[in-house]
């Protein structure tokens, strides 16, 4: 079979594609056919090297398909059953293996693109809004990248949980995503200060949370948003990994909380993650959830996605297809 893997760290072009052997299912593991592998910036992480992994690699964590066979002490999946994953072992292959406990069956009515394009970005959204800092009515959030996989599922868990939204996104055409996703303001942060929106909107108070996945470039400005004693989230490093800082800074910006949740940590066992899963395709089979999958690049051009994905050229969800 064939699968995109990295023999160094780098660049897209550290991206090959490699014909290797169908894996074999290990004690408490199962393999399966990938119908739709889902694009993450940790996958760009672990190829430029910011995140460590062992050489050669075969990249992606997230992807749906359909069981061809199963290991040893697996009792909850059959061959044929459809699952999806966001703790795959080398999703961006034809066939890929992952821990039966860290798998999900597909239910009806929730096709594999759909499955693939929720389980690591909406499973990011869920905790971080249902859990991280448990959103409530009256509660006000700023979320970065509002025109992304997370950032439109984000806004639409918020806005279930009564909270009011500040979107911010970089171009117009972003903009009107967030709006149709539920945002109750958008700042387009090229041109405007999301700081300044974000008090604008709060009558100078500040909002009670920031979840931010961009990291370097928005660290100040989101600490800058939150009222006294609010939460920082931040949950990735699309610009970069945040500097160090020292915790007195907390203190002179509010007596602030700050965090940097994954979502490894949020699904330790199988009843936590498939209560996630269970809440999330409940969601979007009742249509209060839309995922919206902003394009599709086939496996082979993994590379291109990279790019796209790197240069901020993406809305939603992006998925590769073998």
């Amino acid at each position: 079979m064939f699968a995109i893997r990295i023999h160094e760290t780098g660049g897209v072009e550290k991206l090959r594609v490699d014909d290797v052997p169908v894996p074999v299912p290990g004690a408490g593991e199962i393999r399966f056919r990938v119908e739709a592998a889902g694009l993450n910036f940790i996958d760009t992480y672990k190829r430029s090297g910011l995140y460590a992994v062992k050489l050669p690699h075969t990249v992606g964590q997230e992807a749906a398909g359909v069981v061809t066979a199963v290991g040893a002490e697996v009792t909850d999946f059959r061959v044929g059953d459809r699952v999806a994953s966001a703790a795959v072992n080398g999703g961006y292959a034809q066939e890929a293996l992952v821990a039966a406990g860290q798998a999900v069956k597909i239910p009806d009515g929730v096709t594999a693109k759909l499955a693939a394009a929720t389980m690591l970005q909406g499973m990011t959204a869920h905790y971080l809004a249902c859990d991280t800092f448990p959103l409530k009515a009256g509660d006000t959030a700023v979320v970065h990248a509002g025109a992304g996989g997370v950032g439109l599922l984000l806004i639409q868990i918020a806005k279930l949980r009564g909270a009011r939204v500040l979107a911010t996104v970089g171009t117009d055409d972003k903009a009107k995503l967030a709006r149709e996703a539920g945002a109750d303001a958008v700042c387009v942060y090229t041109r405007e200060n999301f700081t300044d929106a974000a008090k604008a909107l709060t009558d100078g108070r500040g909002v009670d949370v920031v979840y931010d996945g961009i990291g370097k470039d928005t660290f100040e400005g989101s600490l800058n948003s939150l009222r006294p004693r609010g939460m920082m989230v931040s949950f990735g490093n699309a610009s970069g990994p945040v500097a160090p800082f020292a915790p007195l800074l907390l203190a002179q910006k509010g007596s602030l909380f700050c965090t940097r949740p994954v979502l490894a940590h949020y699904t330790q066992n199988p009843t936590e993650l498939r209560a996630r899963a269970t809440n999330l395709f409940s969601w979007m089979a009742k249509g209060a959830l839309k995922v919206r999958i902003g394009a599709e690049f086939p496996l082979a051009k993994a590379a291109d996605s990279h790019r796209a994905l790197e240069g901020r050229l993406t809305t939603g969800k992006v998925l590769l297809l073998p």
